[in-house]
């Protein structure tokens, strides 16, 4: 049985989150064929992403926008969600939804009698808490992106398939884990040979590699929700710490870049020639460090989808995390057991 999103997000376990959404019958339709191409769609997609980073409290770890679906690794900081002034969270909100009337006249510097003002403040707290809201994120994304693709199509009906979906990274290896994974999702498809000519990825564009169509491609009429235009500014990606490790260090991803591009290199590697068993002698530090056993890495990045379900990470976590959500087995857990075992030294 479909289980309601909030029961499947518990931002007191994790901030991080892996997203996939696929198109409709997971036809090619960002993708191009026999006589039709679609390709600029995927500048869209990413265009979005990016904009919607600067509205919602979410950050974008990575990315990767294929032919018929995407997949991103979000980071909610809910601190900044609840720092945000109620003129801050307004500002925000508006960009995307004018709002109704009551907030359109404080906006725009009215006076409000006291019961107007409590109404007010009841809408601000409902819009920070969309804010912080990955349902929220995903269905700003996707749904003018299809309202695009149908009018451009010159028909109506579905662009994406039912509801997205989530896993919980719940510690910095599932996150590596996903991460590399989702920028290598190209590579295993076989329409790139190397990262750095995966197109519409985070990696190529952490790399400042992206190619000029790619960007004069992403400058695509601005989606619209409603009457409202998404601002033009475009939010980065989320940056990596250096060596100051750990899942809590404030918007940062608790890796070093040099090491993660060391070992997706070496990954993507491993998936082109199709050598999974074949492990290089100069195996990357970062899997050292993170006690991550080399015989399980290549296959969890080929397979993070069909092996975990809603929540990768420690046994102990997973456990953790059930209970506060109210469920008794997740799937995957056997592979939780194995390769996310308790690290040490």
């Amino acid at each position: 049985m479909t289980r309601p999103r909030k029961e499947l997000i518990s931002l007191a376990d994790t901030p991080y989150y892996h997203c996939v959404s696929r198109c409709v019958r997971r036809a090619f339709l960002c993708g191009s064929g026999d006589g039709y191409s679609f390709e600029h769609r995927r500048g869209w997609i990413v265009q979005r992403i990016k904009q919607l980073a600067t509205v919602f409290t979410i950050d974008i770890a990575a990315y990767a926008v294929m032919a018929n679906h995407y997949h991103l690794v979000l980071r909610v900081d809910a601190a900044l969600c609840q720092a945000l002034s109620s003129d801050e969270v307004i500002d925000r909100w508006r960009t995307l939804f004018a709002g109704p009337p009551l907030v359109q006249r404080y906006a725009a510097g009215h006076h409000l009698l006291p019961a107007e003002r409590v109404v007010v403040d009841e809408i601000v707290a409902t819009w920070r808490q969309r804010l912080g809201d990955i349902s929220w994120f995903m269905r700003c994304l996707n749904e003018p992106i299809a309202r695009l693709a149908n009018q451009e199509d010159n028909c109506s009906g579905r662009f994406w398939e039912g509801r997205f979906k989530s896993q919980a990274l719940l510690d910095e290896r599932a996150l590596l884990s996903c991460m590399a994974y989702v920028d290598l999702n190209p590579i295993r498809a076989g329409i790139a040979d190397r990262p750095e000519t995966s197109d519409y990825t985070s990696l190529q564009e952490r790399l400042g590699l992206a190619p000029a169509d790619q960007a004069k491609t992403a400058r695509a009429p601005d989606a619209t929700v409603g009457d409202q235009n998404i601002p033009t500014p475009l939010a980065g990606l989320l940056p990596f710490s250096g060596s100051d490790h750990g899942m809590t260090q404030p918007r940062h991803i608790p890796f070093d870049l040099l090491d993660y591009l060391q070992l997706v290199d070496w990954t993507g590697r491993a998936v082109r020639d199709d050598k999974r068993d074949a492990i290089a002698a100069d195996l990357p530090a970062i899997l050292q460090r993170l006690n991550l056993r080399p015989r399980d890495w290549l296959p969890n990045c080929c397979e993070l989808e069909q092996r975990f379900g809603r929540a990768i990470g420690p046994v102990a976590k997973i456990t953790v995390l059930c209970e506060r959500v109210g469920q008794r087995w997740i799937h995957g857990i056997r592979h939780c057991r194995r390769f996310y075992s308790p690290q040490s030294t």
